[in-house]
């Protein structure tokens, strides 16, 4: 079992940086990829970004050039740092953990509200 806690999320403005980071427990030594997603109200959950152990990311377009994720191994974290953010960026986020066998749990997720 892992167990992923989100942390960092709250309100700012427009145009505001928020970081978010996301921090593994219980059987994390195996995690492979780690990323987040997000759901705004009325919507299905989208994907955002992800991380493999290995330091390969990969972004949704609209996100590209404003958000990088991160992850430090050894703490078992991965980060979400926004900057830019715009009103479509609300919604409740959502980090993930994969292991080898392609199963992956998920945080309770952390709100995200933008500002205009």
């Amino acid at each position: 079992q892992v167990q992923l806690v989100e942390s960092g999320g709250g309100l700012v403005q427009a145009g505001g940086s928020l970081r978010l980071s996301c921090a593994a427990s219980g059987s994390s030594s195996s995690l492979n990829v780690m990323g987040w997603f997000r759901q705004a109200p009325g919507t299905q959950r989208e994907f955002i970004t992800y991380i493999t152990r290995g330091d390969l990311t990969y972004y949704k377009e609209s996100v590209k050039g404003r958000f990088t994720i991160s992850r430090d191994n050894a703490k078992n974290t991965v980060y979400l740092q926004m900057n830019s953010l715009k009103p479509e960026d609300t919604g409740v986020y959502y980090c993930y953990a994969e292991v080898a066998n392609g199963y992956r749990y998920w945080g309770q997720g952390t709100q995200v509200t933008v500002s205009s």
